[in-house]
This record gives C-alpha cells, sequence and structure tokens, in this order.
C-alpha cells in the first residue's frame, strides 16, 4: 500500500476509534436510562418539541421545567443558588437564541427557588402564599437579599400568558407540598409541569406540606386533559407518557402514608410508637426513604391531631 494511502487509512481508523466512543449529550436525551448517566452533570433532556426538563442530581434530583418558544422561554424553579441557576441558563443557550422572558417560582425552598439571582433580568411569577411562606422563612434577611428573591407578579387562582402564540396556564391547585406551589399546564402539548407536587421513585418531604390537600391537588392535575406530567424530583418516565401512571403510584404513596398514620392514631399509639412501628415496604427501595420516612409521619400526624395551618 502507497505511503500515504496507508497514512490515510490509519487516520480514517482513528476517527471511527473515536467516533464509537460515548460522548455525553446533555441536550434531546431520549431515555430515562441514557438520561440518569449525566444527570448528575446538570442539563436539560427534550421531552417534546419545545418542552425541556433541566435536571441536577445532588443525591437527588431537582428539576426545572424549560419551555421555548420562538417568541421567548419560560422557565418553571431556578434550582438552588445563583451558580446553579446560571448553569441552567448556560444549557438554554445552547439550543435556542431565544432570551429567556419568564420564571415561574413554585415551591419557596431554596433547592428550587435559591437561584432566582440568576434570573434578576426576567419577569418573576409567584402565587400569592409562596411569597408570604417566602417571607416568612427569610426572616432576619437584610432587605436586600428578601427583595431579591420575592417575585415580581403574584397571582391567586391562574394566571395565562402568551409565548409563541401558546396558551401556557400557571395555575393553583390548592396546598400541597407547600401552601403555594404552582403548576404550568399548556393545553395544545397536553404536558403539565408539577414542580414539587409530584416526586417519580423518590420519597418526598412532608416538612410544609399539607397531605390531604396534596392528594386533593393531584386529583385535580389528573383530571387534566393532559398526556405527560414533568415531576419536581426524579427523572422523568422513559416514556414521557407513562408519567401519568407514576403521578397517581406517587399520589398513592401519600394515600398509604396518611393511612398508616392514621391506624396508628386510631389503635391508641403515640407519634414515637407510630414512627418506630410503620414501615412501607412498597416504597423502601425510593431515594430518600430513610431519611424522609419519619419526618413525614411526624408531620402527618399532627396534620391528624392538632391541624395545621
Amino acid at each position: 500500500m502507497p505511503r500515504v494511502l496507508s497514512q490515510l487509512f490509519v487516520f480514517l481508523c482513528v476517527l471511527a476509534a473515536i467516533a464509537s466512543v460515548a460522548v455525553p449529550n446533555l441536550n434531546g436525551l431520549q431515555t430515562e436510562q441514557d438520561y440518569s448517566q449525566y444527570a448528575e452533570f446538570g442539563g436539560l433532556r427534550e421531552i417534546l418539541p419545545g418542552h425541556y426538563v433541566y435536571t441536577r442530581q445532588d443525591g437527588v434530583t431537582f428539576n426545572s421545567g424549560v419551555i421555548v418558544t420562538d417568541e421567548g422561554v419560560l422557565v418553571l424553579d431556578s434550582q438552588i443558588d445563583k451558580t446553579a441557576g446560571l448553569r441552567v441558563r448556560e444549557a438554554i443557550a445552547q439550543i435556542t437564541p431565544q432570551p429567556i422572558r419568564l420564571l415561574v417560582s413554585s415551591p419557596f425552598h431554596d433547592f428550587f427557588s435559591g437561584g432566582v439571582g440568576a434570573f434578576s433580568d426576567v419577569h418573576n411569577i409567584g402565587h400569592q402564599e409562596y411569597r408570604k411562606h417566602l417571607l416568612e422563612a427569610l426572616a432576619g434577611e437584610t432587605p436586600d437579599v428578601v427583595m431579591a428573591r420575592l417575585p415580581d407578579q403574584t397571582y391567586r387562582e391562574r394566571v395565562t400568558v402568551y409565548l409563541g402564540g401558546k396558551e401556557i396556564q400557571i395555575l393553583y391547585l390548592g396546598r400541597g407540598h407547600t401552601r403555594g406551589d404552582s403548576v404550568l399546564f399548556v393545553p395544545e402539548d397536553r404536558i403539565v409541569y408539577l414542580s414539587e407536587l409530584y416526586s417519580h421513585k423518590e420519597f418526598p418531604s412532608l416538612a410544609d406540606s399539607f397531605s390531604a390537600d396534596w392528594v386533593a391537588a393531584l386529583d385535580k392535575a389528573e383530571a387534566m386533559e393532559a398526556d405527560i406530567f414533568v415531576p419536581g424530583h426524579g427523572l422523568i418516565t422513559e416514556d414521557p407518557r407513562a408519567s401519568r401512571r407514576g403521578m397517581r403510584e406517587f399520589k398513592q404513596l401519600l394515600l398509604d402514608l396518611r393511612e398508616a398514620v392514621r391506624t396508628g392514631i386510631e389503635s391508641g399509639a403515640e407519634v414515637e410508637d407510630i414512627v418506630k412501628t410503620v414501615v412501607l415496604p412498597k416504597y423502601q427501595d425510593y431515594s430518600g426513604y430513610d431519611r424522609g420516612l419519619e419526618g413525614a409521619i411526624r408531620r402527618i400526624y399532627a396534620e391528624f391531631t392538632v391541624g395545621l395551618e
């Protein structure tokens, strides 16, 4: 073989070897299995054209919803801090030149709303109870810190926005994970972003929750004319349309928790005894089960016995 052809052959072989190596692609990953390999780095997965979920992995998965139109982008939940929020923005910039027009903040918890500093140029919308709860959580902070975290606009039941001719409903379904959770519903695309109202295969924190109202809120979500339900925690199902079943399974987890605590109370058990005896084998393989079960029991016990405001 002539020397030039030999060198060309070697070069082509090297290119083929490089091409055979899997390269992390954080945009457009299509399966739960592929996506989970790279979730810890933070990245986008396309669910439908124009619909994405950004996931950051830190022991637990934290999801932000991203809706891209030809007139701008809407983001649901800003992640834990400014650095994480900027990573969301960087990921979005890789898939569209459109500016981010709107940020919707759902739970007041830092893990989901602490990154608003990365979106200071974006109009921030939250439920009126989100604002109230956030003010309580920020008590003692300096005025500039508080003002930087507060939403620019609040609403009571719903607000509808239009981007790129697409109707996006920002809805309050009632108390649930917190007092002021917001969800996004895009009727045209039959998709709902549920933030922390839905955790897929991850045991929820009930520290600020209202479990009975939470179940009722999920009932309302289930009644929507939608096929896809995007969780705030956990990777969305490999087939996004299987997420309706996943949401029902999560609602059943809440119902099973409530039933276990109610049964203990009716038997005369005190909360300490219930904490020691309740086991939910069906959910023991969920991420966060060992960490979250006791707190969930105590919160629901208080809900049954003294009520929660």
